[in-house]
């Protein structure tokens, strides 16, 4: 199995039970980072010296805390695209960030794809997993990854033929029960409207997998991306540097991009990535 993500805490905060799980199942779990997260938004004082503005040295940092969750999920494998800051975080569309000169978004795809395809035909994976189109709620750099993703499992096909592919998305309906059940938060979270979340319409996932027996892998996970994220008491809720709450929820949820479905489970949906897989193959 090979997972793409934009930067650091994207493994964790969408896929991060899934990887735990099938680590533990026995499956050969990588994670490909494309970038060091240069540009993310430090959570209070401690670590404000870091970001781009000051010494940039943020992205260093989220090496570290990077490998402490992977720990924690299980010790999957790891790759930065390319290496170590090849690339770089490229903000949010309009930001001065995407127009810096190692910017993800301004990479050429052709040198991008290459190095995805080689690892995809190196490593052989069977379940490849990155963002839809929209990578998921629009940052940019999540888009290239699932054009970068798509486009090199296509390009590996001359070596190696993946399976199967899926999108990871947050279903509406997971994400409304989860809202309404968080449990104790700081008084400076917001608790949004359900609706205010990224999330696709139930009736669009294909697959979900049941989390529950490795969320506490999850929340170690997440409070290891300190800068990033902060976990609430309970452990049932997290919140980004806005301080706006999200749900842990038990199950995580994808759609079906590529390859044939293997046998489903509740509302007809896939509960095992790789059912269907033939491994010997």
């Amino acid at each position: 199995m090979l997972l793409v993500h934009a930067h650091p805490d994207d493994e964790t905060i969408t896929t991060g039970g899934t990887i735990a799980r099938y680590l533990e199942e026995g499956a050969e779990v990588t994670i490909v980072t494309c970038t060091l997260g240069e540009q993310g938004e430090v959570i209070g004082d401690e670590w404000a010296q870091l970001v781009a503005e000051e010494s940039d040295q943020l992205g260093g940092y989220r090496i570290m805390e990077l490998s402490a969750a992977l720990a924690a999920l299980g010790g999957p494998g790891h790759r930065f695209l390319g290496g170590a800051g090849r690339w770089r975080d490229s903000g949010m569309a309009g930001t001065p960030a995407a127009e810096h000169p190692r910017a993800f978004v301004r990479a050429d795809e052709s040198e991008t794809v290459g190095e995805l395809a080689a690892v995809i035909a190196e490593l052989r994976p069977h379940v490849v997993i990155t963002y839809g189109p929209d990578g998921g709620y629009g940052h940019p750099d999540h888009i290239r990854a699932h054009t970068v993703t798509m486009a090199a499992v296509e390009r590996a096909r001359e070596s190696w033929d993946t399976a199967k592919v899926y999108w990871t998305v947050s279903e509406d309906e997971a994400v409304a029960a989860g809202l309404a059940d968080l449990g104790p938060v700081p008084g400076t979270w917001s608790v949004p409207q359900a609706g205010a979340l990224p999330a696709v319409p139930a009736s669009s996932v294909t697959a979900e997998v049941d989390i529950s027996g490795y969320l506490e892998a999850k929340r170690a996970a997440l409070s290891a991306h300190a800068t990033q994220v902060q976990v609430a008491d309970g452990g049932r809720a997290y919140a980004l540097s806005n301080d706006i709450a999200q749900p842990v929820v038990a199950r995580e949820f994808f759609i079906l991009a590529r390859g044939g479905a293997g046998r489903s489970g509740r509302a007809g949906r896939e509960t095992d990535l790789l059912a269907g897989v033939d491994a010997g193959s």
